[in-house]
């Protein structure tokens, strides 16, 4: 009942927008959302709300479904109708889009490509030339710009124009370049409409405070991680970007910065839990079910070499039964503080704040904190097994075994998300398992062979 409510509130949504009868603006990331929900009922009721979408609103809502649902949109929506939304994009949005639909049916995007207008073709494939992980992947190529000789009256009358014909939007600075499309200065669009119109450029950075339009920008080449470390310590909401002879590019804003913080953050929340970010956004339960069970496999291999460990002691279990119902608490507190050193690093590694070769001081803190901990939990422990039990050494074994364990926890959990990345293995992907192997086989390895050498020595 729940959901059908839920359907019956996304179809009236959507003919509300449709109607344009809505009291708010909706977002393509919402209105996505909704015809996803329709979609798992009824798709050919999806299909029928996506053909009466606008141009500008079915590329927009195209970037943000998955593709098993962008899939039936290109079979179903006619190509001139897609190659209309694509062109309404803007150039970084329209390269994704037909990059999605690529990996879908190549032949259906070769087709589009060809489609489109020439000058559209030269800026997708300008950008396709860069690798996914280079600053010139992510930025568009509509920019707002000026010559230093130009009067800003003529580029006010300019952006005017463009803006109405829809050939850019969500402008804050204009960038003005010399005759060789060197980027020489950045204004934002507040300056540029509070000051003497009659001016020209060069006039008016002349009259500046020194320094007050320089560019801070990012080199097409760069690292895309080294972008968003940009427009964080500037808090920009643009970012020019040149090539090696300085020539403006394009730019990238700080919708698209956010959006790609957000990408990240979710992949690397899904790779440590083992899940597969691509498949989880698929609706089969065989895609998503297999992409799980694979990890689950290597941490059932994983769980099977830690079983080993207690078969190697199963005479010192056999002859002290209370190991058993305490061993799991030193595997168990082991595991929690490796994955909290564990989320640290990997995060400093995301944000760019360590690296394999500046990471002695991380390792050093993270260790330190372990065994601190290690110390404090292993008196309480040792104290709780003495009480339970009524052996005092008992309590002295758990609580050496406690301060082994959490202290490898500090240094694997530092260790392999840094190995990984030294070897270029995304450092999320993976660890979790390696490093509950880790905590697994030295804590059940410790407290075991410590009971064996204290107990029945």
């Amino acid at each position: 009942m729940a959901k059908l409510k839920d359907l019956k509130h996304s179809q009236e949504i959507i003919e509300s927008y449709l109607q344009d009868d809505l009291d708010q603006e909706l977002s393509p990331a919402e209105l996505a959302r909704h015809l996803r929900h329709v979609h798992k009922s009824d798709v050919d009721l999806f299909i029928d709300y996506v053909k009466q979408l606008s141009s500008e609103s079915l590329g927009d809502v195209a970037i943000e479904l998955p593709d098993h649902i962008l899939k039936d949109v290109i079979e179903e929506i006619s190509p001139e109708q897609l190659k209309d939304a694509i062109e309404e994009l803007e150039s970084d949005d329209a390269t994704d889009l037909l990059q999605n639909i690529e990996d879908i049916n190549e032949e259906k995007a070769q087709e589009l490509f060809d489609s489109l207008d020439d000058e559209y073709q030269e800026d997708i494939k300008r950008l396709r030339r860069y690798d996914d992980e280079e600053a010139g992947a992510y930025m568009q190529t509509e920019v707002f710009v000026a010559k230093v000789e130009e009067k800003i009256s003529d580029a006010i009358a300019r952006l005017k124009q463009m803006k109405e014909e829809g050939e850019i939007e969500n402008i804050y600075r204009l960038f003005v370049v010399d005759d060789y499309e060197t980027l020489r200065f950045s204004i934002p669009l507040e300056d540029l409409i509070t000051s003497d119109f009659s001016l020209t450029f060069k006039a008016l950075v002349e009259k500046a405070p020194e320094d007050e339009y320089q560019p801070i920008f990012a080199r097409d080449d760069d690292t895309i991680d080294s972008v968003i470390e940009t427009v964080e310590n500037y808090d920009l909401s643009v970012v020019p970007v040149i090539d090696y002879q300085g020539r403006l590019v394009g730019r990238i804003t700080a919708d698209d910065i956010h959006d790609i913080i957000q990408e990240n953050a979710t992949e690397q929340i899904y790779n440590l839990a083992g899940v597969n970010d691509e498949a989880e956004e698929e609706n089969t339960l065989f895609e998503a079910g297999k992409s799980r069970a694979m990890w689950l496999f290597l941490n059932l291999f994983t769980a099977i070499v830690a079983s080993l460990v207690i078969g190697i002691f199963d005479e010192t279990i056999q002859a002290y039964v209370a190991l058993a119902v305490l061993m799991p608490i030193v595997a168990s507190m082991g595991g929690n503080a490796g994955t909290q050193t564990l989320t640290v690093t990997v995060r400093q590694l995301a944000l760019g704040d360590i690296d394999f070769q500046n990471a002695k001081s991380t390792i050093v803190k993270e260790v330190s904190i372990a065994g601190i901990n290690g110390v404090i939990f292993a008196l309480v422990m040792g104290a709780i097994a003495f009480l339970w039990f009524h052996e005092a050494m008992l309590g002295v074994v758990i609580g050496l075994s406690m301060v082994i364990n959490l202290l490898c926890a500090g240094l694997f959990g530092a260790l392999i998300p840094l190995t990984l990345k030294r070897l270029d293995i995304d450092p999320a992907v993976g660890s979790t398992v390696l490093l509950t192997t880790v905590t697994d086989v030295v804590g059940f390895f410790s407290f075991l062979g410590l009971a064996q050498w204290i107990l029945l020595g």
